[in-house]
C-alpha cells in the first residue's frame, strides 16, 4: 500500500471515530485500533493531533466534492428552473442524511472542536455547501442579487441538514432516501427561492 493510500485510510478512519465516539475519541491509538495497524504506525505519518484534525478536515471536503460530483453529473446547457433546482438540491441535502450521515455528524462534531482555529473551520464551513456554486445557480435563476440569495440558499441548506440530524425535525422527519424525504427538502427549497425570485 503507498504511502498517500495509507493517509486516506487513516483520514476515513478518524471520521469514523469521531462519528461514532465524538472528537476526544479520537487518537493515534484509537486509530491504529481501527485499522488494525501496529502501535505507533498512525502517528508515523502524522505526527500530532492536530495533523490527525487536518487530515480528516481535508478528507471531509474532498469526499463531499467527489459525492456533489458523482450525483450531479456534467451541467446542461439549458437553463434551470425552480422545481428542477430545488429537486436536484433536496437529493443532495437527503444523501447528507442518509448514506453521508457519518460525514455529516463528523463535520458537527469536528467544527465545534476547530472553531477557534480559522485554518481548520473555514475549510470544514465550507465542506458541505459550496456558496460559489449557489451564486451561479442564482444568476442562472435570475436573481436579482444572486450573492444574497446564494448565502441565504447555503445557510438555508445547513439548517434543514441541522435539524434534520441533531433538530426537532430529527423526531418526526421522514426516512432518509424516501421520495417524501426528498419532496419535504424539496418543497421548502422551493418556497425560499420563489421568494427570493420575487414569486
Amino acid at each position: 500500500m503507498c504511502e498517500q493510500d495509507r493517509r486516506t485510510r487513516i483520514a476515513d478512519a478518524a471520521i469514523e471515530i469521531v462519528a461514532e465516539q465524538g472528537v476526544r475519541a479520537l487518537t493515534h491509538l484509537a486509530v491504529d485500533s481501527r485499522l488494525e495497524l501496529p502501535r505507533g504506525s498512525t502517528s508515523y505519518y502524522m505526527r500530532t493531533r492536530r495533523a490527525l484534525l487536518e487530515a480528516a478536515v481535508a478528507r471531509l471536503a474532498a469526499r463531499a466534492r467527489a459525492d456533489f460530483d458523482a450525483i450531479a453529473g456534467p451541467r446542461s446547457d439549458r437553463a434551470p428552473d425552480v422545481r428542477g433546482a430545488a429537486d436536484g438540491i433536496a437529493v443532495q441535502l437527503d444523501r447528507m442524511l442518509g448514506p453521508r450521515r457519518r460525514d455529516t455528524i463528523a463535520r458537527y462534531a469536528l467544527v465545534a472542536e476547530v472553531s477557534a482555529a480559522a485554518e481548520l473551520h473555514e475549510p470544514l464551513a465550507r465542506a458541505a455547501f459550496s456558496r460559489p456554486l449557489a451564486v451561479e445557480l442564482l444568476i442562472a435563476l435570475g436573481a436579482s442579487d444572486p450573492e444574497f440569495a446564494a448565502a441565504g440558499l447555503v445557510s438555508l441548506c445547513e439548517g434543514l441538514v441541522f435539524d434534520r440530524v441533531i433538530g426537532s425535525r430529527s423526531l418526526d422527519a421522514p426516512e432518509p432516501g424516501s421520495a417524501a424525504s426528498i419532496d419535504e427538502l424539496s418543497q421548502v427549497v422551493q418556497a425560499y427561492l420563489r421568494g427570493v425570485l420575487g414569486g
